[in-house]
């Protein structure tokens, strides 16, 4: 009755959502991947995913015990409800005051709207593990790639292999996100999709995982996957020119320019709903820029021109250790309760240093790989093994004075000790 009740009454949340949604006009836009991007990007934001990233999540998976339950376990209604207001609690935490989430609004339009996602007939009120996992992992924020790694860890098994069935129950999962903002006649899923992706019969390694599905272009079913995370690094990018079409000045977001109009700049809004002037046609091939450079010389480019072979594309996806390691347990050295940031959100730059270390959501079986957490707990307890040897030692010498033991020295010391990085 309560699981009911709580159904009932966020259902009005999600109905102010959705027309919010159509104020908008997404639909106006003639591109399905943009469209779809748009679409759940309004989502992240609105519920305040833009704000958790993956390491956020990962944790909150951890504190409230979705790591020891099997992907097709159901949640209630209320442990899901639980679950939403602890990210948001967890959030408030590091925000400053004026970023605070709302936690009754924002935990009662997400529950929702994955509910209403991820409904089937005999599921009422109820939904799997492994959907609230992808669901939460694919809307947060933080890299493409961390994502990855992380979801590569829920669907490989023992040795680091991808199993497909597990893959085949992802691409099920995460295209129900296009569905639930009606993008579904554009991106279905469909049984022959996982094979189409990988070869069943091949090994897939988490690098091979990473290497088709962060490629240019990737997956035509998950076109819209990698463009949600480029919304979200354009969307404060200014462009200092003026949009031929609609003559505003100074827009943000992505800029295209015709490559047969001289010097013809469209914005965002006018080249996906169709928006021309002049002597421009809607079939005129155009290029999408992410960034203005006016330093760019005519002499770079004759010097680019000039060179006799084509420049090599740049792999910017690193190469990770294809064996899992065993998890890491270090309960019993720090509680796995969240450490409370000094200046309001984590520190980007000290967590970046574990981005070649940190492991990922643990399963509930000895296939499981290690959290973010983990590494950074291991660290921790290094430093204050550390800090501690070096004050016995200024003691025994009559000296107090220390030095300095900063993250980045620690990083590299530890890294000497041969610290294997886990997928």
């Amino acid at each position: 009755m309560q699981e009911q009740e709580s159904i009932t009454g966020s259902s009005d949340h999600r109905i102010t959502l959705v027309h919010e949604m159509s104020t908008h006009n997404f639909d106006l836009i003639r591109f399905a991947s943009y469209r779809t991007a748009m679409k759940l990007r309004f989502i992240q934001k609105k519920v305040n995913l833009h704000a958790l990233d993956i390491w956020n999540v990962i944790e909150a998976f951890r504190e409230q015990g979705l790591h020891a339950l099997e992907p097709n376990s159901e949640l209630s209604v209320a442990r899901l409800e639980t679950l939403l207001c602890s990210l948001y609690h967890s959030l408030n935490k590091r925000a400053p005051p004026t970023q605070q989430a709302h936690v009754d609004i924002c935990s009662s339009l997400l529950l929702n709207w994955l509910l209403t996602a991820y409904a089937t007939v005999d599921n009422v009120g109820k939904i799997r593990v492994f959907s609230i996992k992808v669901a939460l992992a694919t809307l947060c924020a933080g890299k493409l790639m961390d994502k990855l790694r992380y979801i590569f860890s829920q669907i490989s098994d023992s040795n680091g292999l991808l199993l497909m069935w597990r893959f085949n129950e992802y691409l099920q999962e995460v295209l129900a996100l296009a569905a639930a903002v009606y993008e579904s006649p554009s991106f279905s899923y469909a049984d022959t999709l996982a094979p189409s992706i990988f070869n069943s019969n091949a090994k897939i390694t988490v690098n091979d995982f990473l290497d088709t599905m962060m490629s240019d272009p990737g997956p035509p079913s998950l076109v819209w996957l990698p463009l949600l995370h480029r919304l979200a690094s354009v969307e404060n990018v200014i462009h200092p020119c003026q949009c031929d079409a609609c003559q505003r000045e100074n827009f943000s977001g992505f800029r295209y320019r015709c490559q047969k109009c001289p010097h013809y700049t469209l914005c965002q809004d006018c080249f996906w709903k169709g928006h021309t002037s002049g002597s421009h046609a809607l079939d005129h091939t155009v290029k999408e820029y992410s960034s203005f450079s006016p330093n760019k010389t005519i002499g770079q480019s004759l010097r680019k021109s000039f060179r006799c072979v084509p420049d090599k594309q740049k792999n910017n996806i690193p190469r990770f250790p294809e064996q899992p390691e065993k998890t890491l347990d270090l309960s019993h050295i720090v509680p796995p309760s969240p450490l409370p940031s000094h200046n309001g959100f984590s520190d980007g730059n000290f967590l970046s240093h574990f981005d070649g270390m940190g492991s990922l959501d643990s399963r509930s079986t000895a296939k499981s790989l290690d959290s973010a957490r983990d590494d950074e707990h291991r660290l921790i307890a290094r430093y204050a093994a550390k800090l501690a040897q070096e004050s016995r030692s200024a003691i025994h010498h009559g000296s107090l004075r220390q030095k300095s033991l900063s993250p980045d020295s620690l990083f590299q010391s530890f890294h000497c000790e041969d610290i294997s990085a886990p997928i």
